[in-house]
């Protein structure tokens, strides 16, 4: 089954009750029980909840796994991959990565006896030194957030495997339209739902989705036990956002090409990070694992006054400034001060999240609106 297809119907079944063709919110805390312990294969909605189910179906088939469970938001599936491990465990991590992610690794992790290890994974075999026998996971985001950096799904999966390591791939820059971690190796699939799979900007929600039954049943343990599930309405507007994904992405695509090159040669932009670029780092890796470049976009300014930056980041008509991103509406953010700014700020500098550094989350309005926006902006 085609992607679009599958956007469309996989995880989905009529309502054999009525027929309704969508699913049905199944707003319920309890499920009568026919019997102590016998049920219908629901007892609780902490646990599972209809709706929950066929978005999680939907999900798995979007990527190509064969399981997915469903988070109250990105960073508590990522979170959820973290209680896999054990005091005196060690991740190796691309060191360009999410400050939500970073926060949760060493404000939080790093406490409980886990060690990280950052690492430029831009060349997958940079990992090896830092691999021991207390290395149970690599994680990896590409492309990054903000500076759109490429690592090799498939390489660094190959290395994960040799040393009998748990390897993730957060996914959620790309999408599973653009790009399948699963079918290039990685062990789970990590998205912040809340971006381009929802793709509305109304939600707040997490997925991770596997092959494995064990890894499976060990995060549906963690979710269950922990409590971090989201709601049936929530999964409710998930699954209608899902019906559009192939069509919203492929406008976020072509948008954003357009203004990636419209950026490039712009005279108040000194870099443009988009792997659609020849000469973007790990280009050819990014043409390789992904079958288009999508819609994020980051540039650094040349006047490096935060001043500067902030008054062009106040200044669009058509972007709004605000965190988050892959909403149909065009999205613009500092990163340093937004996103990023739990990053000590010489460790972000170091990878390139500078002060005069903006991202762009370009939606899907008409693209001469989109380009007239930019223009008055730099003006």
């Amino acid at each position: 089954m085609k992607f679009g297809t599958k956007a469309i119907h996989a995880g989905v079944r009529p309502d054999p009750t009525t027929g309704a063709i969508m699913t049905p919110i199944y707003q319920t805390s309890t499920y009568v029980q026919e019997a102590p312990g016998v049920n219908k294969g629901f007892g609780y909605a902490r646990g599972k909840n209809p709706t929950r189910e066929a978005l999680q179906g939907s999900i798995a088939a979007l990527e190509n796994g064969k399981h997915c469970v469903c988070f109250s938001s990105g960073v508590a599936a990522t979170d959820a991959v973290l209680k896999l491990l054990r005091p005196g465990d060690e991740v190796i991590a691309g060191e360009n990565l999410y400050g939500g992610s970073y926060r949760l690794f060493t404000e939080i992790y790093e406490k409980f006896g886990i060690k990280f290890h950052f690492v430029d994974i831009g060349n997958a075999s940079n990992i090896e030194a830092y691999i021991n026998s207390n290395t149970k996971l690599i994680w990896v985001e590409t492309p990054t957030n903000p500076t759109m950096q490429i690592a090799d799904i498939q390489e660094l999966s190959s290395i994960a495997k040799k040393h009998n390591i748990i390897m993730v791939a957060d996914n959620t820059f790309a999408s599973p339209y653009l790009q399948n971690p699963l079918d290039l190796g990685a062990d789970i699939v990590m998205h912040s739902v809340t971006k381009y799979i929802g793709g509305h900007s109304d939600v707040v929600m997490g997925a991770l989705i596997t092959n494995s039954d064990d890894l499976h049943e060990k995060l549906y343990f963690i979710l269950n036990t922990s409590g971090a599930n989201p709601g049936p309405m929530d999964s409710f507007l998930v699954l209608r956002g899902i019906k559009t994904l192939h069509l919203r992405m492929e406008r976020h695509c072509y948008n954003g090409r357009l203004v990636a090159e419209f950026l490039k040669n712009h005279p108040k932009i000194e870099k443009v990070y988009w792997p659609g670029f020849p000469e973007h780092p790990n280009h050819h890796i990014a043409k390789k694992q992904m079958r288009d470049f999508g819609g994020m976009i980051s540039i650094v300014l040349e006047d490096k006054t935060i001043e500067n930056t902030h008054k062009i980041a106040s200044s669009f008509k058509v972007f709004a400034l605000a965190e988050s991103l892959g909403g149909v509406e065009s999205l613009i953010n500092h990163p340093a001060t937004m996103t990023h700014g739990s990053i000590p700020k010489k460790i972000r500098e170091e990878v390139g999240v500078v002060d005069n550094l903006l991202r762009l989350s370009v939606g899907t309005e008409d693209i001469e609106d989109i380009i007239e926006d930019l223009t008055q902006a730099f003006a």
